[in-house]
């Protein structure tokens, strides 16, 4: 009897034991939850890394991952639920410049990379399918660089937040240019039916009018057209001064070497998204591109510092030009500012939950190198632009000078005045 409450008495010391030693363990532990394993925050960006809009993507993910190589040093940024901090690492997708493949290239990033934030540029074509990704899955998502009226055209909007200029921002800009000018204010529109195109056309159909300007409109077409003849002899018949394509570069190299080889070279040739980088300059072929004229959304002039590294835009574009070696472009400016809009939103959220970054962003008020940053109830954060013409240049073969400031007289001119296209009639 004795033997068998004594063996009972060594059972329960050892459940009490092992219970103990449970105990003790769990004490030694943080109270932070087994995913706090987590190594690194994970941004997903979708870009055109190829196709016909490659240029745009150029740079990416170089200059996004320079802005965050002091920060990723320092160990990252402060997430309260892993109790540490985590490094920022970005992961490419390539949306081929197709508006198909950007959906699908974002929901990979979504549902097999299992990212914790959301990021897209360069035009509606890659912007708008991300979006409409970001709010199917309920994920936090940060887009620069589409036409917002055309990014809008997808909402509203509970996931995304979008950062961008606005059509009627973009047709002052060339009002302000075409005014500097003595010409009959006859302008032809060259825009086909994709959502940048429509948009420009929209708008142009009132503010001209407003401005004392005549628009010749062929209609919409489809992209990658390469016959444009009926166009410019309707150009020709109405005897227009102006011609502004909204377009993306191939489409335009085809149709202003068919105008120079018809006998058109009017007064002002302007091209809205076409020729934004020296690239699209060079593409062109002979001198071709001497004196057009195009928005500037960003330069190594213009007057704002990144509120992540403190640089200035001439200090950000000689840093690009030393890692690169090559000239800076439109496209830096934003895709520095977008980095420095998602450090903003995690250092404030302090968090990956999905509910906390959307409200993180939600509340953004920043300034950045492309100018503020503040979300409206539309998710948008409308941004400014100015005009700017192609030359021959000192440093680079070609140079933009810009032209055209009221829209942001922070950016300072570097050219008095807008010159008449070389050989105009």
């Amino acid at each position: 009897m004795i033997r068998f409450k004594m063996a009972k008495l060594t059972t329960t010391l050892l459940i009490i034991m092992v219970v103990a030693v449970v105990m003790l363990a769990g004490c030694g532990k943080s109270d932070v939850p087994v995913k706090a394993q987590k190594d690194y925050i994970l941004i997903g960006r979708v870009n055109p890394v190829t196709g016909p809009l490659a240029s745009f993507g150029a740079g990416t993910p170089q200059v996004e991952e320079k802005a965050i190589e002091a920060i990723n040093k320092d160990g990252g940024i402060y997430i309260a639920e892993y109790g540490k901090k985590l490094p920022i690492k970005i992961i490419i997708a390539d949306s081929e410049s197709n508006p198909t493949k950007a959906a699908e290239a974002a929901n990979k990033l979504i549902l097999q990379d299992k990212v914790d934030l959301l990021m897209a540029a360069h035009t509606p074509d890659t912007v708008n399918p991300v979006a409409a990704a970001a709010e199917r899955h309920k994920i936090p998502c940060i887009t620069v660089d589409a036409l917002s009226d055309a990014w809008l055209s997808g909402g509203p909007y509970t996931w995304n937040y979008h950062a961008f200029w606005k059509v009627r921002s973009l047709v002052d800009v060339y009002l302000d240019m075409w005014d500097q000018l003595s010409t009959n204010k006859k302008i032809g529109l060259i825009a086909p039916n994709d959502p940048d195109g429509m948009a420009i056309a929209d708008m142009l159909k009132k503010k001209a009018p407003e401005r004392g300007y005549t628009l010749v409109d062929p209609g919409r077409f489809p992209p990658n057209t390469k016959d444009y003849t009926a166009m410019i002899n309707q150009f020709k018949q109405a005897d227009v001064d102006i011609v502004l394509a909204m377009q993306i570069p191939p489409d335009f190299a085809t149709a202003w070497k068919q105008m120079k080889q018809q006998g058109l070279v009017p007064k002002v040739m302007s091209a809205a998204k076409a020729i934004l980088f020296p690239a699209d300059i060079a593409a062109l072929g002979d001198d071709l591109g001497e004196g057009l004229t195009t928005e500037v959304w960003w330069s190594p002039v213009s007057g704002n510092k990144s509120s992540l590294t403190g640089q200035t835009s001439s200090e950000l574009a000689k840093m690009w030009t030393e890692l690169s070696g090559r000239q800076p472009m439109a496209t830096l400016g934003y895709k520095h500012a977008s980095m420095e809009i998602v450090v903003d939103v995690l250092k404030r959220a302090q968090s990956l939950d999905r509910n906390k970054l959307r409200e993180a962003i939600k509340s953004t008020n920043l300034e950045t190198v492309v100018g503020h940053i503040q979300y409206n109830d539309q998710n948008l954060a409308e941004t400014l632009l100015v005009g700017g013409q192609w030359v021959k240049g000192k440093n680079w073969p070609w140079e933009m000078n810009i032209i055209s400031n009221k829209k942001m007289p922070v950016v300072p001119l570097s050219a008095e005045a807008m010159k008449y296209m070389p050989s105009s009639r």
